[in-house]
């Protein structure tokens, strides 16, 4: 038993040396944070997407910059059209859609608690619908957007005032 646990000892420490000199991508090369001016702290960490000059180098659906990180359209009362000051967040979507064939969304249609569940349904259809008729005129493919209502079933904020409703009443494009 002894013999055995002496044999283990050093060949867990060859283990642990090795796998603690291991090097992590990109160190010591232009990936790495210190080299390129991006966040890192000269560690080897660096910060996902920033590089020098502050340009976004991730995914475009991240990139905080972008309209695309938007994914939440709210809607007036009782109104299925898309705000204006939505409008480009929508089309910027239908826009990376047509770019990215490949790509398929689910849009949510919600409401607020007002009304019945039945209008409510219907009311969170037509506000997916409306989302998806602004991205399909931008080029996407019918095939990539699926809609679906849930009405005032998954509210976003609780309460029964304007500030919950407003929150409610909303369409979300889930990549």
């Amino acid at each position: 038993m002894k013999l055995r646990i002496l044999t283990i000892v050093p060949i867990l420490a060859l283990l642990l040396l090795v796998g603690g000199c291991a090097s992590t991508p990109g160190e010591g090369s232009a990936g790495d944070g210190a080299s390129t001016g991006g966040f890192g702290s000269g560690d080897g960490a660096t910060t996902a997407g920033a590089v020098e000059g502050g340009s976004w180098t991730g995914s475009a659906l991240d990139d905080p910059a972008s309209p695309l990180s938007t994914r939440v359209i709210h809607f007036d009362f009782d109104v299925s059209e898309i705000r204006a000051d939505y409008r480009d967040v929508v089309i910027a979507h239908g826009e990376y859609l047509a770019a990215n064939p490949t790509v398929t969304v689910t849009v949510e249609g919600h409401t607020d608690e007002r009304g019945s569940r039945e209008y409510n349904v219907g009311l969170g259809e037509r506000r997916a619908n409306a989302v998806k008729r602004l991205m399909l005129a931008q080029g996407a493919f019918e095939t990539q957007i699926v809609t679906v209502s849930y009405g005032e079933e998954r509210p976003l904020a609780l309460g029964s005032d304007e500030a919950a409703w407003a929150q409610n009443r909303r369409a979300e494009i889930l990549y």
